[in-house]
């Protein structure tokens, strides 16, 4: 039965020819088929992104239509640089929450123009791709607690849920009490909880694109009810140019820019290495002997490249997707799949017409469900040492309650580090933490 399949192997990967030669798909146990599903299979579970970034970006003043196409190509580009640089099976994309903190905190809240915010979101991509080439970036993950680690995943999450129930107006501003609840005889609630209802049913059930068919389920419905009026499925992509390289780089370098820039680095760090140590082991890409990721070097420059390149055509920081593992799960292990999942990408550009019908309530009740899954990531904090667990809630409440991902993260260090000095425990802040901690300090009380 082994000889059997790994003859087919075989035979399928000399059929591929170059592709064989290139990704190397007999020596990772796979195969041209099981590349194409997986890819597939990796861009269906990731897809709603070209739905749900434009509508986020927008609410920056951004052109929407841009955007959808700037984040259909920032992704490919994404993809095709880990498919071809570092032959992983990993999908790239505008990163959820990164886009969220872009529009309302940095533009909403601080006043900056969406150009300027662009041009953080594109030295936060130098400064990663710098890190990523030497091992600055190996010396500040290692050194930031890991507690602080998964909270800022889950405080990002907490975000994302708060934008998501407000959008649909399920929870609703109220002066006496700053939030109550929203009104549940408003289409706009009842269909934004039941797309977030059919999204975690789906999932939890393990149906292949549960989000997007969560989302396009819902706007069906609305279109139904008179809410969305259909405008068809396809047309020439919109122009890229009110985004294009429309970045303000010297409107970045500003002193008061550089927790929103140190904000956009290390949430994008932290969710990169965690994805794409996750996918490593999912995809056998972990050295059994040595314990060592294959790659993984290849696989940080070419996610850190992404996001500059994503800045330049008008994306947040592109990142890689947790999601790439259901395309791993379905059979993917090399670049090749990354390869499919950008030319699909690519072939979204078209289905702007779709990308517009689709409503705010629909990809409210996805941005639910997505904090839901990042919130699950508190579980590993240690909270039996309140040294550490008081910090990572700070982390993650103060984000949705100061609204910005920037003040989450500076309380939750300075907590950290003043926590353990004063406890006695200063073996466990670093030199890093200690300088980091100065640099928030300095921004509450100066900038």
């Amino acid at each position: 039965m082994n000889e059997s399949k790994a003859e087919v192997l075989n035979n399928e990967s000399q059929s591929g020819g170059f592709l064989e030669r290139f990704f190397k798909l007999k020596a990772h146990g796979t195969s041209v088929k099981n590349e194409m599903i997986g890819g597939i299979t990796t861009f269906a579970t990731m897809a709603y992104i070209i739905f749900v970034n434009p509508q986020i970006m927008a609410a920056s003043g951004m052109d929407s239509g841009a955007v959808f196409v700037a984040t259909c190509i920032g992704a490919a580009i994404g993809c095709l640089l880990m498919g071809l640089f570092a032959n992983w099976p990993v999908g790239l994309a505008p990163g959820m929450g990164l886009n969220a903190f872009f529009s309302f905190t940095v533009v909403s809240e601080m006043g900056y123009s969406w150009e300027v915010a662009l041009g953080a979101v594109f030295l936060s991509g130098i400064l990663f791709v710098g890190m990523s080439f030497y091992k600055i970036r190996q010396w500040i993950i290692e050194s930031i607690p890991v507690s602080l680690r998964f909270s800022m995943t889950a405080g990002v999450g907490l975000f994302l849920g708060l934008i998501g129930l407000k959008t649909a107006g399920i929870v609703v501003e109220n002066p006496a009490t700053l939030v109550s609840l929203g009104d549940f005889t408003k289409p706009d609630a009842i269909l934004a909880a039941l797309a977030f209802l059919i999204i975690a049913a789906l999932s939890e059930r393990k149906v292949f694109g549960a989000v997007l068919i969560g989302i396009l389920s819902v706007t069906i419905i609305g279109m139904m009810l008179g809410l969305v009026q259909y405008n068809g499925f396809f047309a020439a992509p919109p122009s890229i140019a009110p985004t294009f390289m429309a970045m303000d780089i010297s409107g970045a370098f500003n002193i008061s820019m550089v927790s929103v820039i140190l904000a956009f680095l290390f949430v994008n760090m932290f969710d990169t290495a965690g994805t794409l140590m996750g996918v490593a082991e999912r995809a056998h890409l972990v050295n059994k002997e040595t314990g060592k990721i294959e790659g993984l070097s290849k696989a940080l420059k070419a996610d850190s490249i992404s996001s500059v390149a994503g800045a330049c055509v008008g994306c947040p920081p592109v990142t890689s997707y947790v999601e790439s593992a259901a395309g791993v799960a379905a059979g993917a292990r090399t670049g090749l799949s990354a390869i499919v999942v950008a030319a699909l990408f690519l072939a979204a550009i078209f289905l702007s017409p779709l990308a517009g019908m689709i409503p705010a309530y629909a990809t409210a009740g996805a941005l639910i469900y997505v904090a839901f899954v990042m919130m699950s990531s508190m579980q590993h904090v240690d909270w039996k040492d309140f040294t550490n667990g008081a910090p990572a809630a700070i982390t993650a409440l103060m984000m949705p309650l100061t609204f910005s991902i920037a003040n989450g993260i500076a309380l939750g260090f300075i907590t950290y580090t003043v926590l353990k000095v004063a406890t006695g425990k200063t073996k466990d802040v670093s030199i890093s933490m200690y300088v980091l901690t100065a640099i928030f300090v300095a921004k509450l009380v100066y900038i």
